[in-house]
């Protein structure tokens, strides 16, 4: 039976019984949420449909506050899985841009202990609100499954865990695993989040990707026959990537539907292969107007209902050797929404 979290007990009584879910009176509205008047202000002026307020894409925000009627934060973990392109089972070093698997956001020990640090952190910022378990460093299904099941297990069994996230690799879902995913999907909300960056196999393989497209097609096939929702991911920036690149990408995922796509700007951190790259001067990184000129445009390309769940990136300010104009979020934030609203475009409007 799906276990669901609800903010709001009138939701919950609305759409499922209480047998069937917990209901945590403590998560209350976000106070900063507008109020209907405003709401309806905002979809007035935005003919956009998957918004309340300015923005022309569908934002993992609106998409979470309409599912759970409230707040929604992610509470990143470090299972200690490795990947197969660290060990040598298809490649060692990994991905050229790759630190420690997003791992810098993490921090040690049992996943419960790790669960409860995130908890601390996340009310301190939100107040009282329900939690996504996120499987972010390195690649969460590369390890035997029943050590898969315990660390799952383990999250979806803590206090305020309304659903699972796992960012895996497209070569790392055997049967097995994919059959227990298929289960866990009917127990709780999962979403399971692929790794592509680009769909071109020439800019993968200087990457060290480690596998085709045709690899991550077959994956992202099986898991959308499975009903698992799924999130794929693209990097924009990549080697010699063009403008007329980054857009076949996103058209090309847009057209296979996704549930969810995260569109990330290439970050070039210390400590990596990529950084020897850049110091030499073979790779250069995008510019503040380019980026946004690209992911506006690729947003055209995406289907509406597909939820946006990430539009730049969040580079350790310690780490991030360039771009560094990308670590003012706030400002790269406004800047697509006015290019949008300057162009008049929407998500989805390609399509």
């Amino acid at each position: 039976m799906r276990r669901r979290l609800f903010c709001n007990p009138i939701l919950t009584a609305n759409k499922v019984s209480k047998e069937s879910v917990n209901i945590l009176p403590t998560f209350r509205r976000d106070s900063r949420s507008k109020s209907f008047a405003e709401r309806s202000f905002c979809a007035k002026s935005n003919p956009f449909p998957y918004s309340s307020d300015n923005k022309r894409y569908h934002t993992l925000n609106y998409y979470l506050k309409n599912k759970y009627g409230c707040r929604v934060a992610k509470a990143s973990l470090d299972a200690g899985f490795s990947c197969p392109n660290i060990d040598g089972t298809c490649g060692k070093g990994g991905c050229t841009y790759c630190t420690s698997g997003a791992s810098e956001f993490t921090s040690p020990g049992s996943i419960t202990a790790q669960l409860a640090r995130e908890r601390g952190r996340i009310f301190k910022k939100y107040g009282e609100v329900p939690l996504i378990a996120y499987f972010q460093a390195h690649t969460n299904t590369y390890a035997p499954l029943d050590v898969l099941k315990g660390k799952y297990e383990e999250a979806l069994n803590f206090p305020g865990v309304c659903a699972i996230s796992i960012a895996t690799r497209a070569d790392c879902l055997e049967e097995d695993k994919l059959r227990y995913l298929g289960e866990l999907s009917h127990r709780t909300d999962l979403t399971v989040e692929l790794g592509l960056q680009t769909v071109s196999d020439r800019i993968a393989e200087r990457f060290n990707r480690g596998y085709d497209f045709d690899v991550f097609k077959a994956s992202y096939e099986r898991l959308k026959n499975a009903g698992i929702r799924t999130c794929v991911h693209l990097i924009n920036g990549l080697y010699g990537e063009t403008f007329e690149d980054m857009l076949h990408s996103a058209e090309t995922v847009g057209k296979m539907q996704p549930d969810g796509i995260k569109i990330h700007l290439l970050h070039i951190m210390k400590n990596t292969v990529m950084e020897q790259e850049y110091l030499r001067g073979e790779i250069s990184p995008m510019t503040y107007e380019s980026y946004i000129k690209t992911v506006c445009n690729q947003l055209r390309y995406i289907p509406q209902k597909c939820v946006i769940e990430r539009i730049t990136g969040d580079g350790s300010r310690e780490n991030l050797l360039a771009p560094r104009w990308s670590i003012d979020k706030i400002r790269v934030l406004g800047g697509i929404d006015k290019y949008m609203a300057d162009n008049n475009i929407f998500q989805g409007e390609l399509l």
